[in-house]
């Protein structure tokens, strides 16, 4: 088949599921597109990147300047998303209270710009962060937002999963890259890195798998039918860019996710006790590691080396960089001025991440920051066990995510700015009340039900 062919197959297919989405008309708003577009730029290429494969240059001229271009179309999307959540009587209090290791992270990450050698350049960091949880209440505060969290990350897989096979197999220039540590071809699909595109797949494939067992508990109806076919066709696609990807991490992540969903699944489990059923494992699998170092085991089943392709030696040499161990660098500066070129002295290319969420954090933010930030997924933990007894099906899916999500910051680092992960790490992190309706608010005591004039967005 020729690219142009390949093409016109592939943007039919994306026009085809984009119609089938809007004919079924969900309880979802326009509003819910910027998010999406959101997770397109952060997921995939930035604008400046996508520009670029068409020949137009706009992109970064340094890493401390960025490129003006991203910057805006950044700042158009948080000045909209907050726009409508002034629209919705957003109350900021309400969402203080209920998340308030969220916001003490944020709180200290914009503090943490004050100590930076570069505070212009990590405050316009810090509004991309900020930009996060913008995007997240957009979606939150949609009519149904379990409707909304299922169309957004279904829209977001019409794109990435086609593109990245049309990529990959008929736009290999675009598709295809050689890895900076090895030096061999890799698969990128439509994003800039193999990990990336791994990245991607790992969280595509936990929410069709997730959709899979929502969807087969529906009543046997013909888009009940149709549905799970959408669900299968798609997790054999993704099988096949996890492989392509050779994401070892995206892999294990994904297969741990579907692992605890499934667990929690069962029948004959006692929900009330899941966060012991957890403890106990997580007991087990260190007294493992003590007595017979299982994770030797686990490295050599996803086909990687001991030092996992000399990340280990990054982070000797980062542990032993001349950092302030309580405060860190400041808010994502460490990577900026001189400090990339003296950590990447004996590799052949140019390091911007320790590939450790944790050790990345430290770095920049200091063992402060590593406390507020294992405190925020802590909080998280409980959320999602509180969840379980009152809307599993989500509750779950926080469950599975959040240990996807630690798990995943042990080879990378997705405690930054606008990182795609993250952005779904804030869906299950924060819970937010919606406020009671205007015309509600000057009803009278009387005309007032008390149990329903607020309602739980998951």
């Amino acid at each position: 088949m020729s690219p142009i062919i390949a093409s016109a197959v592939c943007i039919g297919f994306i026009v085809w599921l984009f119609r089938r989405d809007f004919r079924e008309r969900p309880n979802v708003t326009g509003a819910l597109w910027l998010p999406f577009f959101w997770i397109i730029l952060s997921g995939t290429r930035l604008l400046s990147e996508w520009l670029a494969l068409f020949g137009l240059n706009v992109g970064a001229v340094s890493v401390e300047e960025g490129s003006p271009v991203d910057a805006s179309v950044f700042f158009i999307l948080i000045a909209s998303g907050i726009y409508v959540l002034y629209q919705r009587r957003v109350n900021v209090a309400e969402f203080m209270r209920q998340n308030r290791w969220v916001t003490i992270y944020l709180c200290y990450c914009l503090v943490a710009i004050v100590w930076s050698d570069f505070p212009f350049v990590a405050f316009k960091r810090w509004i991309k962060l900020f930009g996060q949880p913008v995007m997240v209440l957009v979606l939150l505060t949609e009519p149904d937002p379990i409707e909304s969290l299922t169309r957004l990350l279904k829209r977001f897989a019409y794109v990435v999963v086609p593109v990245s096979i049309l990529f990959i197999k008929y736009f290999s220039q675009w598709g295809r890259t050689f890895d900076a540590w090895s030096g061999l071809p890799t698969n990128t699909g439509i994003t800039t890195n193999k990990n990336a595109l791994g990245c991607d797949s790992f969280v595509i494939g936990l929410f069709f798998v997730w959709h899979f067992l929502r969807v087969q508990r529906r009543e046997k109806t013909r888009t009940r039918r149709n549905e799970l076919i959408l669900c299968g066709i798609f997790l054999g696609l993704i099988s096949w860019l996890l492989y392509m990807a050779h994401s070892a991490t995206s892999l294990g992540c994904l297969a741990l996710a579907v692992a605890i969903l499934s667990f929690v699944g069962l029948k004959n489990l006692d929900r009330r006790r899941v966060g012991v059923y957890l403890v106990s494992g997580l007991v087990i699998c260190a007294l493992a590691e003590l007595f017979f170092g299982i994770h030797n085991y686990v490295i050599a089943a996803l086909g990687r080396d001991s030092t996992l392709t000399d990340r280990t030696i990054i982070w000797r040499i980062l542990l032993n960089f001349d950092v302030n161990p309580v405060f860190g660098a400041g808010f994502e500066s460490f990577w900026l001025g001189d400090r990339p070129a003296l950590v990447s002295k004996q590799f052949s290319f140019m390091l911007n991440e320790a590939h450790n969420g944790y050790l990345e954090t430290y770095i920049q933010l200091g063992l402060l920051g590593v406390f507020i930030t294992l405190a925020m997924l802590l909080a998280t933990y409980f959320k999602a066990l509180r969840t379980l007894l009152t809307d599993f099906d989500f509750g779950r899916f926080r469950l599975a995510y959040l240990a996807a999500f630690i798990a995943y910051n042990w080879t990378e680092a997705a405690f930054r700015t606008y990182s795609f992960p993250f952005f779904i790490f804030f869906i299950i992190a924060i819970d937010y009340h919606a406020r009671s309706q205007p015309e509600q608010l000057d009803a009278s005591p009387d005309e007032l039900e008390p149990d329903t004039s607020r309602v739980q967005c998951p």
